[in-house]
């Protein structure tokens, strides 16, 4: 089982960018917006190992639906990841509070989880790959 730092070691010289790392599980960069603002929905975990991802679906995108159709609405964006072998492993609420008044929440995510064990760093580069390629937030059409 690789560490933390062999895994941040190996993604680094494959090009991709470490955002940061909490116990055994480094998170993976990604550039958001055009400001280029940084966020972290991609993960190895060292322990397994395994790659996971999460996808939300944003109250602030659908107002007024409930939290059940939200979280399957998720799922049908994690639903491209199946056929390679990733398996939903949990969901949560998330309440987004405002970074200027922590009493005030400005969004609520439904976020569903998925992970697939690999048996390399390599297996997991490949998984990294693929899961930045998916579009993991829902937005209204």
């Amino acid at each position: 089982m690789p560490t933390p730092a062999e895994i941040k070691t190996a993604l680094r010289d494959a090009g991709v960018e470490i955002y940061r790392t909490r116990g055994d599980v480094v998170h993976i960069a990604e550039r958001v917006r055009e400001n280029l603002l940084m966020d972290s929905g991609i993960f190895v975990e060292a322990h397994g190992p395994k790659v996971g991802f999460v996808v939300r679906a944003q109250r602030t995108d659908f107002p007024g639906v409930p939290d059940d159709q939200l979280f399957e609405r998720a799922r049908k964006y994690g639903a491209a990841a199946l056929p390679r072998g990733f398996r939903e492993s949990g969901s949560a609420l998330r309440e987004v509070q405002d970074p200027g008044d922590a009493e005030r929440t400005i969004d609520t995510w439904c976020e569903v989880q998925f992970e697939k064990a690999v048996d390399s760093i390599e297996g997991a580069i490949s998984e990294i790959r693929f899961a930045l390629t998916l579009d993991r937030s829902s937005a209204p059409q």
